[in-house]
């Protein structure tokens, strides 16, 4: 006989129908069936699996992964203070986000593989600052929000912190990052740690960008048959996806910026010295930086805002002294504009520097938002060019050993990062209990003794094609600081700085800066390579989409030292004219190309 069904036991379970037993009903048998209604059983049966959890076959766009509504509300491309007021309004609690983004990361993560690890204290931390919330203590406005870090900034926990590698496997840290610690006094959740390029692509000279032996192979919601941009990998992607609202990554050069505008969002590289390096995998001092990820420069900034300052620990954030706003006078936040203040405002194009490398369409679209900016009473001038770029800038592409290319090893990035990661991961391994890894060599050797999963030798790992080149140049040097060290350290400052960005932004020859940035393609990583041998800051907002691979590309502005307010004032202003323009170049959703293709390697240049 048919029995009723039973209706709402869990949120995505409007109805389950009862099997029918048929037969003997001998209950002294061990073949019995049980006909009875059990709502703890039915509670376990998902009957509309194509509603969230599995994409439906010939289905398109960001249709095929829709975020679950949240008690009612919807997530998806909400903003931080979108979530504040849905917290402040007692609609949603901290443990509710935290619960509602974990299925999110539930039901795309075996697409994506974005995560690493999860926090297994992260609803304790959420209830904490709930009932803060409700004692009437708002720590800020990222109190209760979620967020991860990249797999090489070192969180006190139950977490690993391991730069993707199974060498790390077990080790212990002494502390958390200075920049975990200052989001945990902001009332950040820690929800998990982030997929990587392994070890910050210093490894591998010929590898697949987003793969770890930790984690696998990390790909790109809008496209996951390409790069997905790195080595911050996961971080980005997991914003452009909407598994978390914001994220940590880490740039020596190119891998906060190449990965935000890949996955259509704001990624902000400050300065080197505004964001403490301390408990972070190193690869270079000399370049290392601590970046911030998040759909909208307001969220970027909140996280900015959170991060920065001096740190005992890190000599460098001491130049920051003097330069840099107030916290009590409203931190970088203060610095947002809308678009009217591009009313008057003077960009520069270093069009033969960077702009003639870039894709043609692209560009071209890229100018279509350009032009877009002039309208709004910005004053764009072309062909303000680096004095040295037919010698600094790759013609062919991302290249951080280009000086030796050009028979220069004294002219080259590489020479000294190399010499720099021997010595400067010797130094942070010493501070780790439980491993046996105390230096390069030993991490060159576990690789080679588990190359099966570590492709310690070429060709082994499809996603190492050179093996772990990286660290046998490194290797090689024995961290010696010889003459080509200091030459080629002197000469990339020189011609990315005084002689590069500051020439590039200055008109005159009397030392007056009259431009407000310097304008670039993201997509053109020669661009951001400059900006990182220099250590100035970058930001990059979401500019457009490629309509052949669906891969986005960003819109970056460039400046001087310690120039984050300006940097800040400009991407927010451009932001808000795209938004009350409704130009379609801006962010738009992942459409999920490929989701179902596992390639490996996968490859730089975009499929089209």
């Amino acid at each position: 006989m048919p029995r009723r069904f039973l209706l709402g036991v869990t949120g995505f379970l409007p109805a389950v129908t009862p099997l029918l037993a048929t037969g003997n009903h001998n209950h002294n048998t061990h073949h019995d069936v049980d006909i009875g209604v059990d709502a703890l059983v039915m509670s376990q049966v998902l009957t509309d699996p194509y509603a969230y959890d599995f994409p439906r076959l010939n289905t398109d766009g960001a249709d095929l992964f829709p975020m679950r509504p949240c008690k009612g509300h919807q997530l998806l491309e909400a903003s931080i203070d979108d979530l504040q007021e849905l917290l402040s309004a007692g609609e949603l609690t901290s443990v509710d986000l935290l619960q509602c983004y974990l299925e999110r990361i539930y039901q795309t993560d075996s697409y994506l593989n974005a995560i690493l690890q999860q926090n297994p204290d992260a609803f304790r931390i959420a209830s904490s600052l709930d009932r803060e919330r409700a004692a009437g203590r708002i720590r800020g406005p990222l109190h209760g929000i979620p967020f991860i870090v990249k797999d090489n900034i070192a969180t006190k926990d139950r977490m690993e912190t391991m730069a993707g590698s199974w060498a790390l496997l077990g080790s212990v840290v002494p502390r958390d990052a200075f920049v975990v610690h200052k989001l945990r006094k902001a009332g950040a959740v820690l929800l998990g740690k982030a997929a990587l390029s392994e070890w910050a692509d210093m490894r591998s000279n010929n590898y697949s960008e987003g793969y770890s032996a930790r984690g696998g192979q990390c790909r790109s919601a809008y496209n996951l048959t390409v790069n997905p941009g790195g080595s911050s990998s996961g971080s980005a992607v997991a914003v452009g996806a909407n598994l978390v609202p914001f994220a940590l990554g880490t740039e020596t050069d190119g891998s906060v910026i190449n990965p935000a505008q890949r996955n259509a969002i704001v990624g902000i590289k400050p300065t080197v010295g505004l964001t403490s390096r301390d408990g972070v995998i190193p690869i270079s001092l000399n370049q290392d930086t601590v970046g911030c990820f998040g759909k909208t420069v307001r969220d970027a900034v909140y996280v900015l805002d959170a991060i920065y300052g001096v740190d005992p620990r890190d000599n460098a954030t001491s130049a920051q002294v003097g330069r840099t706003p107030k916290p009590q006078s409203g931190g970088y936040t203060q610095c947002l504009a809308d678009k009217s203040a591009l009313q008057g405002a003077t960009f520069g194009l270093p069009w033969e520097s960077f702009w003639a490398l870039g894709d043609s369409a692209q560009i071209a679209q890229l100018l279509e938002l350009i032009h877009l900016l002039e309208d709004a009473g910005a004053t764009v001038i072309n062909g303000t060019e680096l004095p040295h770029y037919r010698t600094i800038v790759p013609p062919t592409g991302w290249d951080w050993d280009y000086g030796s290319a050009r028979g220069y090893p004294n002219e080259s990035e590489y020479s000294y990062v190399k010499v720099d990661f021997y010595n400067h991961i010797r130094a942070y391994l010493a501070q780790l209990d439980n491993t046996n890894i105390r230096s390069l060599d030993d991490i060159v050797r576990y690789n080679r003794e588990n190359y099966g999963s570590e492709g310690g030798f070429p060709s082994i790992n499809p996603a190492f094609g050179s093996g772990q080149d990286g660290f046998e140049a490194a290797l090689a040097s024995r961290g010696i600081m010889d003459g080509t060290y200091y030459r080629a350290l002197e000469f990339c400052r020189r011609t990315s700085r005084e002689e590069g960005i500051d020439a590039a932004l200055k008109l005159t020859n009397n030392n007056t800066v009259v431009l407000d940035g310097l304008l670039v393609p993201a997509d053109v990583a020669q661009s951001i390579q400059i900006a990182a041998q220099a250590g100035y800051p970058a930001i990059t907002i979401p500019a457009g989409t490629n309509t052949e691979s669906g891969m986005p590309y960003g819109l970056a502005i460039l400046n001087t030292a310690f120039s984050e307010p300006a940097l800040i004032k400009w991407a927010s202003a451009i932001e808000d004219l795209q938004k009350s323009s409704r130009t379609k170049w801006q962010r738009s959703l992942p459409e999920w190309r490929g989701y179902a293709v596992r390639n490996l390697p996968v490859p730089f240049v975009d499929l089209e």
